[in-house]
């Protein structure tokens, strides 16, 4: 029962999928980001869905319409917690103050210029990217991108120290099945790297291997600028992770056309 009731804090958490109501108890978290990859399925089988729907009403859905509802499309899934972490995150980079200052800025509640800026910039080259799109298997390793980033996000609050030692965050991390957790999220991303093998060989592999740089960023700049990660680091890392892996799949049509 306790895996059911993670499940269910994963989603309620993380996303906006319905579903039954469970106690914030320690026991019923020892799972949860075990699961957090699992809002990336449902955010890519969103995301091909509605490629399927145009594909088929493509009279009455011009190309242009799919970008636009693809781009909110995750953050209406996961109801914007990570664009939330991203828009904090940038505004207490680009002030350029001591660390405690920056943590201070990730928690006040207010919106800076620079996550208006960054927020623009960030739906703008996602669109973009969702305009290289050719076909169907690039939807679908797309949708690997989406499962990934949650993945290797719970892989780095289980592995990392939190800056502040408390938040929502540390409360996953620190309630977590250490062991299992990490033999879990192990397997989920050696899984999606054979599931990018299967759909584009070792140009798939490759694709991953080199988004996986993003992720190395990620750890040093939250170690190098914060101390350690938080909750709005880890949403950070996912939109980012998400945009580069989007640009890779878009590239990926055309660079195996040309090959």
């Amino acid at each position: 029962m306790s895996v059911l009731k993670s499940l269910c804090l994963a989603c309620s958490m993380y996303s906006r999928i319905p579903v039954p109501k469970v106690a914030w108890e320690e026991k019923n978290m020892r799972y949860v980001l075990c699961f957090f990859p699992w809002i990336g399925i449902v955010t890519g089988g969103g995301m091909y869905g509605l490629w399927r729907l145009r594909s088929l009403l493509s009279v009455f859905i011009p190309f242009p319409v799919f970008v636009l509802t693809g781009t909110v499309l995750p953050v209406l899934i996961s109801g914007g917690i990570h664009m939330d972490g991203f828009l904090d995150t940038m505004d207490a980079l680009h002030s350029c103050r001591s660390r405690e200052k920056k943590l201070e800025i990730m928690k006040d509640p207010h919106t800076g210029a620079f996550a208006c800026i960054s927020l623009v910039c960030e739906m703008a080259l996602y669109g973009a990217a969702l305009y290289l799109l050719l076909d169907d298997r690039q939807v679908l390793f797309l949708g690997i991108g989406f499962f990934l980033s949650r993945a290797l996000s719970a892989f780095a609050l289980i592995t990392m120290k939190n800056a502040r030692g408390e938040g929502m965050a540390y409360t996953f991390s620190s309630a977590a099945d250490r062991r299992i957790v990490l033999g879990v999220l192990s397997l989920w991303i050696f899984l999606a790297a054979l599931a990018s093998c299967f759909l584009y060989g070792i140009c798939g592999t490759g694709c991953v291997a080199v988004s996986l740089l993003v992720f190395f960023y990620y750890e040093s700049m939250a170690d190098r600028q914060f101390g350690g990660l938080t909750g709005d680091l880890a949403g950070w890392f996912v939109i980012v992770y998400e945009l580069v892996f989007a640009w890779l799949t878009g590239s990926m049509g055309y660079l195996c056309n040309w090959l």
